[in-house]
């Protein structure tokens, strides 16, 4: 019982970590940087990993999206393909998770069960680990140029997509760690054992029948003096 309690947690947290993961993708704010007035913020400049933007006072937007693959900077190369990675390792992982629960009725035995919830958990964590290295590669080349006293184009921050995909793939990681675990308990959890008694054979049959039958005493034989 503890077992399935533990897996549908795990189940619920690698789930919640793989929307999370999925939700950064389309997000506007992986970077941004404000051009503040004398009264109020006059410009907000904002990129993610398909677009750059700049939005004014009065809520207008500019979009310029980035050029062809080919010519983009290599980390955000990088963090597409990382990104992408994670959802689709997060989406087979939720299918094996599902299959590999004890709650469900498809996948085969328990241990079978328990290796393919054990899959999942690898899945999940390997997804989880991609989301975290594309937001963490993002993140180190904004503080890098924020840093930089030799960088003299637009500084940004950390946008908030960051913090939602580290969030995700925190959520993976331990989800998937929790999968991981169900396959020890279900090794360590005792067997019961049953007796196998054998068929008996005719004889010993024979011989518990005729055990069974009470054994008939002779009839005395009587004197003819025993009736005087």
């Amino acid at each position: 019982m503890a077992s399935t309690s533990a897996e549908i947690i795990a189940f619920l947290l690698t789930i919640s970590g793989w929307v999370l993961v999925s939700s950064t993708l389309p997000t506007d704010y992986w970077k941004v940087s404000t051009i503040d007035g004398t009264v109020i913020t006059t410009a907000t400049y904002w990129a993610n990993l398909w677009k750059t933007c700049v939005t004014d006072s009065t809520g207008v937007s500019n979009c310029k999206d980035f050029p062809s693959m080919l010519a983009l900077d290599g980390y955000i190369q990088a963090c597409r393909g990382l990104m992408i990675s994670a959802v689709c390792l997060g989406f087979f992982g939720a299918i094996f998770g599902l299959v590999g629960m004890k709650c469900t009725k498809v996948g085969g035995s328990d241990q079978t069960k328990a290796k393919i919830a054990c899959l999942a958990g690898l899945i999940f964590i390997l997804s989880g680990l991609c989301s975290m290295t594309s937001c963490s590669l993002y993140a180190n080349r904004i503080t890098s140029e924020f840093f930089d006293p030799s960088f003299v184009a637009q500084k940004y921050e950390l946008g908030a997509a960051l913090f939602i995909g580290w969030a995700g793939a925190s959520l993976c990681i331990i989800g998937g760690s929790i999968f991981c675990f169900s396959i020890a308990e279900n090794s360590t959890s005792p067997r019961r054992g049953y007796a196998y008694n054998g068929a008996a054979s005719v004889m010993s049959a024979r011989t518990k029948v005729h055990n069974s039958v009470p054994e008939k005493t002779p009839p005395k034989h009587f004197d003819k003096n025993a009736y005087v």
